[in-house]
């Protein structure tokens, strides 16, 4: 995205991008935005790739409580409203909860069957919204911070409604909110923060197959992409598999 005479945005070629953003969401997004660059200095790569206009689904690496504030950023500075799947413990907190469902977040219980979410969302691409879906379900438990094992959903929702799922890989916001810590690290010097959008994941050998093992195989492959990208972040080469929590006698969600 680049900024055309006057400050409106436009996209690549040259065409203002809709702006969806109303002054509600620019008065409660200010106050985070200040915060955000309080403590990040921000590098943000192919940005443009985040849709302009009509549905997607965003499919980030997970590695701290502050991840959804970041990818909220990044949609944000793409004048789209952010809307997350997100625990449904997050609902129960008073105000937040409150807060949550005004926005159109979407609540996930861990134990349920997981169609509930998936339909809400649904809803929400057919209206033409962006969604944003952690393929991990919970922080990476993978002890280099990898991307671990992908779930299901983000594949599924993509291959039910069409809507384009776009990898994201960012790596920096651990040192502002390590994973698993409630401790903020705000003093100078800002942390830096880098965050790259990749092009949208082709699912075309999976079109029209969403028996487990098609499912499977394209999250996999979706995992392996966003671990491509982290390793251009971060200038290594991510390891061949993904961290299996049940492989190492772990719970799939809470911390070990």
């Amino acid at each position: 995205m680049v900024d055309a005479p006057g400050g409106r945005a436009v996209d690549a070629g040259g065409r203002r991008r809709r702006d969806e953003r109303g002054a509600f969401w620019i008065a409660i997004t200010r106050p985070i935005e200040a915060f955000m660059r309080s403590v990040g200095r921000y590098e943000w790569r192919h940005e443009e790739r985040v849709p302009a206009t009509g549905a997607f689904i965003l499919a980030p690496n997970h590695l701290s409580e502050l991840d959804p504030v970041l990818l909220g950023f990044l949609v944000y500075r793409a004048r789209r409203i952010p809307r997350f799947l997100a625990k449904a413990s997050l609902f129960r907190v008073p105000v937040l909860g409150r807060f949550l469902r005004f926005t159109g977040q979407i609540p996930v219980e861990r134990a349920g069957s997981g169609r509930e979410p998936l339909t809400a969302a649904s809803q929400l691409i057919a209206d033409g919204a962006g969604v944003v879906v952690y393929p991990e379900g919970t922080l990476t438990r993978d002890p280099d911070l990898w991307p671990m094992r992908g779930k299901p959903g983000a594949v599924r929702l993509a291959l039910a409604t069409g809507a384009p799922l776009i990898p994201v890989a960012h790596w920096g916001i651990q040192a502002v909110l390590p994973r698993w810590s409630k401790r903020l690290r705000v003093l100078p010097p800002r942390k830096r923060v880098v965050v790259s959008v990749g092009e949208p994941f082709d699912l075309g050998p999976w079109e029209g197959r969403t028996d487990a093992a098609s499912v499977t195989a394209a999250t996999d492959a979706l995992m392996a992409e966003i671990a491509r990208l982290l390793g251009e972040l971060r200038g290594e080469t991510p390891p061949p598999g993904r961290w299996d929590p049940s492989q190492h006698g772990q719970s799939e969600f809470g911390r070990p």
